[in-house]
């Protein structure tokens, strides 16, 4: 589906000066705003934005201010797999 929206001129000359482009911006702000929202997944958004390594959907994700819940309980079983691996 191609979208295509409306903005006025200062605006977009404004927006433009991030260093990226307004489609780019725009893309990316639908995208993050949907995964936060729980309406995509990391799946979704390594077919949409078309990342290759699971490092560039998770500093997309951070440069969107968007952390992953990370509990005491995922540290103690990475512990313990680490600890079972001798390491």
């Amino acid at each position: 589906m191609k979208l295509t929206i409306q903005i006025p001129d200062d605006l977009a000359q404004r927006l433009s000066t991030r260093g990226s482009s307004l489609s780019c911006i725009a893309l990316e702000a639908i995208a993050a705003d949907e995964y936060r929202l729980g309406h995509l997944t990391k799946p979704d958004l390594r077919r949409w934005l078309g990342f290759e390594t699971s490092y560039e959907i998770d500093g997309f994700l951070k440069r969107h201010g968007i952390f992953d819940d990370y509990t005491l309980q995922d540290f103690e079983s990475e512990r313990e797999a680490l600890k079972a691996l001798g390491l």
